[in-house]
């Protein structure tokens, strides 16, 4: 299937993808970036999935979330009745769960059931055995139990279990998959109707808390659904996709692994919650920020784990074909590894944020802010491998030190204006000197546009983002030019490339890739902010009907084969709908512009 043919449930601390066909072809076991227990989704002889569905097969007629929930309802309409599938995790208690509910609609249904338990990204086949009511399996330190009233049926050379039963209007037959440590106590059954009930209770409650008062309120509240369902909630921690190595480009090799939190996300994601109200989770966030990047200065990294974890390996899953043959399927991520000089600039920008919408920073706060400051004042004028994590050579780019600009900017104003104590005198002259070598080596007056590092002629959508960080005002005319210019030179098909990797060896790797939905997101605001809002509207309409049926968008969006690609849902990509719908309202204040006259 399509990636957009999949829906997302969870229960908060981890996630399933559920298909259009009734499948659930991806379930992480028991954190987001815990080894899956299906990987159908990647492809391979050995993944598993859990398949419930009318025998007949084939696609279902409609689908959508329960209002204000991430229960899931997918109806199959035939000519002998209707049927409906209820799909969500329950609040955790003593386990995670899946819950699966088959109601009889209209006539009576003929119903299929498979179920190929895979772990460790279908490497591990575990052992089967059958009790009355239950399924039980085993495999290492991995242990799950299906409980349902149908009789299962095993399948001991495909290593599988199956079922086949009819459910008339009013029947209800509920499946409940349980997991748990191998070495542990068998735990307490779910009762499917209660954590039904206890589901609906808990979202609904949660989206009742929505402030949000503006344009887009839908599309709002269902991104708002999905961040929530992507934070990992013992810890606050917001990952960045709930899958791993789903292609940026069909059948090509740039598929990473987006289960981790980066910093990047936080001042942008702490925007988003407090706008709609949520002071909790940002709070919660800003908890887990400061967590992480406790320790030396330079041992900052640009990820880490939903625990705070900070070793993050990559390695290759070679027994997986990969999302339409998109290889090499990769767990783990490298880039946490780069030195990306930007994360310190997003760090503390998001504490100024934090501080500016009253949620209390202590002075340990402000010792980690000032540690990391001191750090980056040796350190901004190095070349870095950029935002976009290349793994091509480091480069001077133009987006990293407009970063070092606002971490000295956001420490001069929480001296001047909520009191901190700090050398502002020397963090001033910093910020001038940032300034003006951004603005001498990083503009390009020929074509009166900024460039994407030092020397170079090509263009990186993150300059988008120099009128909402404050480094220059939107009507300068430098900004305008730059606006231009990405409009011009970055847009393929009506949505923005992050570059063009064609043009310069960047990253260091072959083919292409899709349009970074967030880039046009970013468009839409710098439009917005030049005067330009018919053209920001019509663009930030266009991108929210690329969501599928609901409500959800990945990563990136294939502009010739017209489909969503990369990662899915995508965290930046929700949190953009959120920021850009508040900009289109009239509610977000940029940065102050703190600079000198160039």
């Amino acid at each position: 299937m399509r990636i957009e043919d999949y829906a997302l449930i969870g229960d908060m601390h981890t996630a399933a993808l559920v298909g259009r066909d009734g499948s659930i072809d991806w379930l992480c076991l028991p954190r987001f970036d815990s080894p899956a227990c299906f990987a159908a989704l990647l492809d391979g002889p050995r993944a598993g999935r859990w398949l419930l569905a009318p025998a007949g097969g084939g696609r279902a007629t409609s689908r959508g979330y329960r209002q204000g929930t991430l229960i899931l309802e997918t109806t199959w309409d035939g000519p002998d009745g209707s049927v409906r599938v209820v799909d969500f995790m329950p609040p955790r208690g003593e386990a995670p769960d899946v819950v699966r509910i088959v109601e009889g609609v209209r006539g009576n249904v003929e119903m299929t059931m498979e179920l190929v338990l895979r772990f460790d990204y279908g490497h591990d086949v575990p052992w089967l055995r059958y009790e009355p009511g239950v399924l039980a399996a085993v495999v290492g330190a991995d242990a799950t139990w299906l409980r349902t009233p149908v009789e299962l049926c095993p399948d001991a050379d495909q290593h599988r279990t199956t079922a086949a039963f009819t459910v008339g209007e009013g029947q209800r037959v509920p499946f409940a998959l349980t997991w748990k440590q191998s070495w542990l106590p068998r735990p307490e059954p779910v009762d499917p109707p209660e954590a039904l009930a206890d589901t609906e209770r808990l979202w609904r409650e949660w989206a009742r808390r929505c402030g949000y008062q503006g344009d887009y309120d839908e599309a709002v509240r269902t991104s708002l659904l999905t961040l929530k369902a992507l934070t990992y909630a013992p810890t606050g921690g917001l990952v960045a996709a709930a899958t791993t190595s789903l292609p940026e480009q069909l059948g090509g090799p740039r598929n990473w692994d987006y289960r981790y939190c980066w910093l990047r996300d936080a001042s942008f994601t702490l925007q988003a919650m407090m706008t709609a109200g949520y002071d909790a989770e940002a709070r919660a966030w800003r908890e887990w920020l400061l967590r992480a990047v406790a320790g030396h200065p330079a041992d900052l990294q640009i990820m880490y784990t939903v625990e705070g974890g900070r070793r993050i390996p990559e390695w290759t899953a070679g027994w997986l074909s990969g999302y339409e043959g998109s290889q090499p399927v990769r767990v783990g991520n490298a880039a946490s590894g780069q030195l990306q000089l930007d994360v310190y600039g997003e760090t503390l920008d998001c504490l100024h944020l934090a501080r500016r919408s009253g949620l209390a920073i202590d002075d340990e706060a402000w010792d980690v802010q000032n540690a990391l400051m001191n750090y980056l004042e040796g350190i901004w004028d190095q070349p870095d491998n950029g935002l976009w994590e290349t793994r091509g050579p480091r480069r001077q780019f133009v987006h990293s030190k407009v970063l070092a600009w606002v971490a000295a900017d956001r420490m001069i104003q929480a001296v001047e204006a909520f009191g901190r104590d700090g050398p502002a005198g020397r963090w001033r002259d910093l910020r001038e000197r940032i300034h003006h070598d951004v603005c001498a080596n990083g503009y390009d007056a020929e074509r009166n546009t900024f460039t994407q590092y030092y020397g170079s002629t090509g263009l990186d959508a993150a300059l988008l983002l120099i009128p909402r960080l404050g480094f220059l005002p939107p009507d300068d005319p430098r900004v305008v030019g730059t606006v231009d210019a990405v409009a011009r030179d970055l847009v393929h098909d009506g949505f923005v490339l992050r570059y063009r990797s064609e043009a310069e060896d960047i990253d260091g790797l072959p083919g292409g890739e899709g349009t970074f939905l967030a880039c046009s997101f970013w468009l839409a605001d710098a439009l917005a902010a030049t005067g330009r809002r018919r053209r920001a509207t019509d663009l930030f309409e266009r991108l929210l009907s690329l969501r599928n049926d609901v409500g959800l968008l990945s990563e990136e969006y294939d502009t010739v084969h017209n489909r969503l690609v990369g990662n899915f849902p995508q965290a930046y990509s929700h949190v953009s709908v959120i920021n850009t719908a508040t900009v289109l309202s009239g509610r977000f204040r940029p940065g102050r512009p703190r600079h000198q006259a160039e």
